[in-house]
């Protein structure tokens, strides 16, 4: 069984860790056999149907699934050792179907032709990602993926419970990996409609998500969260002056 839960939670990071990296060629529109902009057009109302169907399907799946009631509900059919491991295959899962799913919407939204301009997009568009994926580092990559539990499992040690910190990023804003996202879906130097609404869906879901997030760090660390979210902004740094805080 202890094997069983190492190989089972190796396999779904292998899943995630290609699926994530698939999501940079998607999104960026390079290297991966299909992007967001490739594909044959097909009708307004189906790409709209089915682009926003996947996109939902992702989005309940992620949220439902990380809500504590959930996992409560859930652990008991699923191991708990594994839970974290199957909410990763899941949503990686999730991913691949909009991967495989998505109808582009290739009419152009901008152009940016300047290289310069250009240039400066992309490096917009890479600090996203380096940001997701340095801030998942931060917090403890390993847990945040599932690996730490079953490999504690193996080794007959319990997974210490959740600690609240503010390494780095976290010090200057309270969602540095949903900042990431956002930088990176929206930084493009060529748009199309069907990237315009992958990133207005997805940045619409992001925000949603926030506050189902905030409510459960609320309920987990009480009053060190709450202090935690008037002095930090919540995907921008606050500015401080004359002693007074305001949000940038």
């Amino acid at each position: 069984m202890k094997s069983f839960a190492v190989l089972y939670g190796g396999i779904a990071y292998a899943i995630f860790l290609a699926t994530f990296l698939y999501a940079i060629g998607f999104v960026g529109g390079f290297v991966v056999p299909k992007n967001i902009d490739s594909g044959v057009p097909v009708s307004l109302a189906e790409t709209l149907v089915v682009d926003l169907l996947v996109l939902g399907i992702f989005a309940v799946q992620h949220s439902l699934m990380a809500r504590p009631a959930f996992k409560r509900w859930w652990t008991r059919f699923v191991p708990p050792v594994v839970e974290r491991s199957t909410y990763v295959l899941l949503a990686s899962l999730a991913l691949l179907l909009l991967y495989w799913q998505w109808r582009p919407l290739p009419d152009i939204v901008w152009d940016v032709q300047a290289t310069p301009a250009a240039a400066a997009i992309w490096a917009v568009f890479w600090l996203g990602w380096a940001t997701v994926l340095s801030s998942t580092f931060l917090i403890n990559h390993f847990d945040l993926f599932g690996l730490r539990q079953v490999w504690a499992y193996r080794l007959n040690k319990e997974t210490p419970p959740a600690d609240f910190r503010t390494p780095l990023f976290y010090k200057a804003v309270r969602h540095p990996i949903y900042l990431g996202f956002l930088l990176a879906f929206w930084a493009t130097p060529t748009m199309s409609q069907g990237h315009l609404l992958f990133a207005i869906a997805t940045t619409g879901y992001i925000l949603i998500g926030i506050q189902l997030e905030e409510r459960d760090l609320l309920a987990a660390f009480g009053d060190r969260y709450r202090a935690y979210r008037s002095q930090v902004g919540m995907l921008s740094p606050r500015l401080r002056r004359r002693g007074r805080t305001t949000a940038s």
